[in-house]
Order: structure tokens, then C-alpha cells, then sequence
């Protein structure tokens, strides 16, 4: 599943002709490219998707929608390791790290 996600503009940079930034998505910092919005500044909350930002975000729903998005496991599917997803494919409860999401025998 691809997710638009909110994400705090940390650095901006150009790249071969192209505006970049990192962008922190709850601890997880990941490039985008900012050609559609040209003016967005660092400190800045944006929607990410994948690897555009399209829309500048306040901080308040910033941070509400990654609570919700983590609440939901969403952080951990659109983020999380992908090695340890491709083991866990076609298990019908991938895990979880650290939670009780992941199977029993992932838990020993």
C-alpha cells in the first residue's frame, strides 16, 4: 500500500537541477522531491507520496495523522524493514517488532 504521509521538512538541497529535502516521518527520515512545491521551507510539514511532496500540512494535523497512522500499524507497513516483511510473506499476521502482533513462534 502506497500512503499520502506527513512529514517535517529537516534539510533542503538541490540535486542535479532538482529541489530536495529530507523529510522526517516520525523518525523516519526519507528524500523527496519538492517540485511541486517549490516554496516549502525546512520546519515545514508536508503530504508525501511516493516521493513527492504535494501538499504543505500545519503541524497539529501533522502530527495527529502519524499517531493515527502508527495507532493503525500503517507507519510499520509503509516504512517498516522490508527484508523482514518478504520473510514474513503469507503469514496472515506479519509481525510487529516489539508488539504482540507477531506470531508466537516470532515472539520465542
Amino acid at each position: 500500500m502506497c500512503l499520502a504521509v506527513p512529514g517535517k521538512v529537516l534539510e533542503i538541497e538541490e540535486r542535479d537541477g532538482t529541489r530536495m529535502a529530507s523529510v522526517d516521518f516520525g523518525g523516519v527520515v526519507k528524500d523527496v522531491c519538492l517540485e511541486y512545491l517549490p516554496d516549502l521551507q525546512v520546519g515545514e510539514y508536508t503530504i508525501v507520496h511516493v516521493g513527492f511532496a504535494l501538499q504543505r500540512l500545519d503541524e497539529e494535523s501533522a502530527r495527529r495523522t502519524l499517531a493515527l497512522f502508527e495507532d493503525l500499524g500503517l507507519l510499520q507497513e509503509e516504512f517498516g524493514d522490508p527484508w523482514e516483511a518478504a520473510a514474513w510473506a503469507g503469514e496472515e499476521v506479519p509481525p510487529v517488532a516489539g508488539t504482540a502482533h507477531a506470531p508466537q513462534e516470532a515472539q520465542q
